[in-house]
């Protein structure tokens, strides 16, 4: 039985004026070079071209001059190592030196696409059948680096989206690390790693059994000055830094709209990209609500599960899962526990359904198989299209499914909302295949989705338009039980 499917004529595109205000730096040759530059300017040299520089870029950007103070700050060592009193600058001189060091970023020049949705905290003042909702998207710009985005929109009674206006500036949160680690279960991080341990016990038999951030930092920092060490054991004592950096937490300035804050990669786990961010409202034992979000970090050759926890959209929490299940991409958390604890599906083997359950939202062990490709259309391999559903039938997943000529399609099945192993029904045909005029684009062929609500009675799926842009469409519950079940 083949199921209707509303699109709507709703489309978001990539926008290059989307630009975010980097670091940037080349050598300490080329930075040296640049300082004694700047540093033979008067006074008033310094000032007026500050001057030209903000006059051209303050209005693209949030207090674009304490990025500016930022950037010269961090590379204070190089101008006192070239015995220069960095206290004795003045303010337009480090301001001048921090635009050299600053560069402007498109975040989503290339690709706006694989969008989640779930419901605002806030649902006050709404119409009757209205429902606020947050909508996250991978935006991805030069390099195909992805960052992670939002918008705010009204979904109507007839389900329609009503999208709340865009900020004009996007706002770069503050970033603090955590400062404490237990010895015992960062090694274990780094044994599922695949680290040798003859690597990284050099490091480790040396430290307490709680130790910094910073001692273990400047301790790796500090065995690859050496040249000589093998390329095995430096990208070794890397992994090693990526995974103490890929802890810390991120806060937005309270004056930012939503459609101004963006998370961008800041660890070198996810230095490549942050992707397909799959976020879940869940609900706690005791009634109250958080936001996780799975997503992958990608630093060019090693993928690294993370987790995303917020309460309130402005302070978010980062954390590597580890385990023997989060391994690979497509991790996607349930929004409740069952009988106790915490459920994540997960694609392990890069081709089935998985179920893992845990005592924690981090730990993932034991991953048990729930489903495989069963139909020509998923033969390549089946996974999530976002957090399941709880709905009085069971629990109902959004699939994708891999076919010929790796076109991706989205399909959907239905399980036990007591023992989520048990698969009620599948759809035997996709819900959703690329159009006509939804096959080209980034990655041709590919419909996609990181989340989908129900509203209404209907399912609200966004999903995106071969990797490019992204659009949703909205499916009546009781029209795809019906398929799903008979």
């Amino acid at each position: 039985m083949r199921v209707t499917v509303l699109r709507k004529k709703v489309n978001f595109l990539p926008d290059s004026s989307r630009v975010v205000a980097r670091y940037f730096i080349n050598s300490d040759l080329r930075t040296r070079n640049l300082v004694s530059r700047i540093n033979q300017m008067t006074d008033i040299q310094v000032s007026h071209a500050l001057e030209q520089t903000l006059r051209e870029f303050a209005s693209r950007h949030r207090n674009i001059s304490r990025l500016f103070f930022k950037h010269c700050n961090n590379i204070r060592g190089v101008i006192e190592k070239m015995n220069i009193n960095f206290d004795s600058l003045s303010d337009d001189c480090k301001m001048l030196l921090g635009s050299y060091c600053t560069m402007e970023y498109s975040i989503e020049s290339a690709a706006f696409f694989n969008p989640s949705i779930i419901e605002d905290f806030d649902q006050s003042y709404l119409k009757k059948d209205e429902k606020r909702v947050i909508i996250s998207f991978r935006a991805t710009g030069e390099g195909h680096i992805s960052s992670i985005v939002f918008r705010r929109a009204i979904l109507d009674a007839n389900n329609d989206l009503h999208l709340s206006k865009m900020g004009d500036h996007i706002d770069m949160a503050e970033i603090s690390h955590k400062k404490l680690y237990d010895k015992d279960r960062f090694l274990r991080r780094l044994k599922e790693m695949g680290i040798p341990e003859k690597y990284s016990m050099t490091i480790m038999n040396d430290l307490p059994d709680r130790f910094e951030y910073e001692i273990l930092k400047n301790s790796v920092k500090n065995i690859l000055k050496d040249q000589d060490i093998t390329a095995s054991r430096r990208m070794a004592l890397e992994e090693i830094t990526w995974l103490v950096d890929s802890f810390y937490d991120i806060q937005f300035h309270k004056d930012s709209d939503i459609t101004e804050r963006v998370i961008f990669p800041i660890s070198e786990s996810e230095s490549r990209g942050i992707e397909d961010a799959r976020f879940v409202r869940f609900f706690e034992d005791d009634g109250s609500t958080r936001v996780y979000a799975t997503y992958t970090a990608f630093n060019g050759h090693t993928i690294m599960p993370k987790l995303i926890s917020t309460k309130d959209f402005y302070t978010f929490r980062v954390m590597p899962l580890r385990g023997s299940g989060a391994q690979d991409k497509n991790l996607a958390m349930f929004p409740k526990k069952i009988k106790g604890k915490y459920a994540m599906l997960s694609r392990i083997d890069g081709v089935n359904n998985y179920l893992m359950l845990s005592d924690r939202a981090t730990l993932w062990n034991n991953p048990k198989l729930i489903q495989e490709p069963k139909f020509p259309w998923e033969f390549t391999q089946i996974g999530n299209c976002g957090s399941p559903l709880w709905t009085e039938k069971g629990w109902l997943f959004i699939t994708h499914g891999v076919g010929p000529m790796r076109r991706y399609s989205i399909g959907a099945s239905l399980f036990d909302l007591d023992d989520p192993t048990k698969e009620i029904g599948r759809l035997e045909e996709p819900l959703l295949m690329p159009l006509e005029e939804e096959r080209n684009g980034y990655v041709p062929n590919v419909v996609y989705s990181c989340g989908s609500i129900i509203h209404n009675k209907n399912l609200i799926l966004p999903y995106a338009v071969s990797d490019y842009s992204s659009t949703y469409a909205v499916v009546d519950l009781e029209e795809l039980f019906t398929a799903l079940i008979n």
